[in-house]
């Protein structure tokens, strides 16, 4: 069995690399030959998938934003198509990553009609989309849906499509990988007395532009209020270490620059995390560590989506999404300045009731995300959903 997995961006291929894992597990158990090969990154390679191309750096926000990524996207998807003229596959396994995988989803869907195609982690357009098109697009080449939250799974449900909720994949990260507060500060060498903070700006090029530079403004700030603060840094992807050991520079910042393979680490020993929004985001929820979580795209991208697509969301974060509440702070766009970025962090970190309510919310939050196993149960649905399909056409 030949299964093609396509994803990008660095959360992709962390989720990628997860399902990966489960069904070459999966695979062994059963004694069934197994071929993956796909679109990701490092870990997935490394999980044990063919990597066709990487595009764990290929991802964006925003209109102005992607620009820059419609070459390198082209080039991709032309030996994707290249490939699979000669590589016939058994299945299409799409992870989030919405633009790529709905071009290369419609290809093979006139190509190969046949072909069964399976959503793992839709793209959050349930969300967010201001018009039905993005949603319409999704389920005109999707045969069934894996959803990782409850509201996903009943958004596309109700529109008449075959979904499964597994849970959230992180459930079995945060399990099977995270240390404990205490394990992690003495793996980095840090006093268990010692006030920590941890900032995650990016996993896409852009938010280096957009959020560091606030990010470090509110770590300036937050270091003449708490001096003996230490502060850390996990970079996401190597191609960003030159950018973001400059940006320090500039703000005379002394920052611990730790391998993004710590990033789990870096968060489990934090007393806050400034963040960025994203799938980093529920790591630190299930990890217990307060957050301050920001948004930013380029004022031009802002503009168009509140003039043209009347942009007006209760929240970004998954965080909040999941429970639809304000659990934590949301600072976007013009909000995520350096002086708000520290007032709210120096709230989280020195308001005890605060940080009593916290904690029930992010417990609410991990039971709304499901039960571990949610891995093997994706691979599992993954394979029957492939050798049911591979005996109908037989």
């Amino acid at each position: 069995m030949r299964i093609f997995i396509s994803t990008g961006e660095v959360s992709g291929d962390l989720q990628g690399s997860l399902l990966v894992t489960a069904l070459r597990q999966q695979a062994q158990e059963q004694n069934l030959e197994l071929e993956l090969v796909g679109l990701g990154g490092e870990k997935m390679a490394a999980a044990g998938m063919k990597l066709l191309a990487n595009t764990a750096a290929i991802g964006s926000v925003g209109l102005t934003e992607s620009l820059r990524f419609i070459i390198p996207t082209w080039r991709i998807q032309q030996q994707v198509k290249s490939y699979l003229k000669t590589n016939p596959i058994d299945l299409l396994v799409l992870i989030d990553y919405m633009g790529p995988n709905l071009t290369i989803a419609n290809y093979l869907r006139k190509t190969y009609p046949n072909l069964p195609i399976l959503y793992y982690i839709a793209p959050q357009a349930w969300v967010w989309s201001p018009t039905k098109r993005e949603t319409t697009q999704i389920m005109a080449v999707t045969d069934r849906l894996l959803a990782i939250f409850p509201g996903e799974a009943e958004f596309f449900r109700h529109q008449g499509l075959d979904v499964t909720w597994v849970g959230h994949p992180l459930l079995d990260r945060i399990t099977k990988e995270a240390p404990s507060r205490e394990v992690a500060r003495k793996k980095l060498g840090i006093d268990q007395n010692q006030t920590v903070i941890t900032l995650l700006p990016a996993s896409r090029i852009q938010e280096l532009r957009y959020l560091l530079p606030p990010i470090c403004g509110a770590a300036q700030q937050l270091q003449s209020q708490l001096p003996n603060v230490k502060l850390l840094l996990p970079v996401s992807l190597k191609d960003y270490q030159a950018q973001i050991e400059q940006t320090l520079k500039e703000f005379n910042l002394t920052v611990q620059l730790l391998d993004g393979k710590e990033t789990l680490t870096a968060i489990a020993c934090a007393d806050l995390a400034i963040t960025k929004s994203g799938t980093v985001n529920l790591e630190i929820a299930l990890l217990n560590v307060p957050q301050v979580i920001l948004y930013r795209v380029s004022p031009l991208t802002m503009a168009i989506a509140r003039r043209i697509f009347k942009f007006d969301l209760p929240f970004v974060s998954p965080t909040n999404i999941v429970l639809n509440r304000g659990i934590m702070p949301e600072l976007l766009q013009e909000q995520a300045t350096a002086s708000n970025i520290a007032q709210a962090g120096l709230e989280l970190l020195l308001n005890g009731d605060r940080r009593a309510t916290i904690a029930q919310d992010y417990q609410a939050l991990r039971e709304a995300l499901g039960e571990p196993g949610v891995c093997e149960r994706a691979a599992q649905a993954v394979l029957e959903f492939a050798s049911g399909r591979q005996k109908s056409r037989a």
